[in-house]
């Protein structure tokens, strides 16, 4: 039951992680920047990915998207070349709310997991005490 609750916990984590990195595409979607590794640069959008570990649990880090930005036509940026073309993020909206709502799946998931493994546990020691 331990192992279940390690488990859980690294949901957890990796819940929070994909949770993190949507409030940090969402938050800068449109903060553009110069185009052709100009200064400043363009906020490259990120996303999670996942390693399943020995114990049965994930390993979750954050990592750039490929490509975390594409070109936008904003001949009225700053930031804008010659030709109007500056740098935006990378950033689906609709990508986001689906990320967000796949870790809040998660996140009750791991929560659900928890919770029954504390049940029988409580389970457990009430057998153990009758027969004691």
């Amino acid at each position: 039951m331990i192992n279940a609750i390690g488990i859980a916990l690294s949901g957890l984590q990796a819940a929070s992680k994909k949770v993190q990195a949507a409030a940090s595409n969402i938050a800068n979607m449109h903060t553009a920047g110069a185009p052709d590794g100009g200064n400043p640069a363009p906020y490259n959008a990120v996303t999670t990915a996942q390693t399943a570990q020995a114990n049965g649990g994930v390993s979750t880090e954050i990592i750039g998207k490929n490509p975390g930005f594409v070109p936008s036509y904003d001949p009225g940026s700053p930031f804008a070349n010659e030709q109007g073309r500056v740098d935006v993020p990378n950033v689906d909206l609709a990508e986001e709310a689906v990320n967000l709502s796949v870790a809040k799946t998660a996140y009750k998931a791991s929560l659900a997991v928890i919770r029954t493994s504390d049940e029988m546990q409580d389970e457990l020691l009430k057998a153990f005490d009758k027969d004691v």
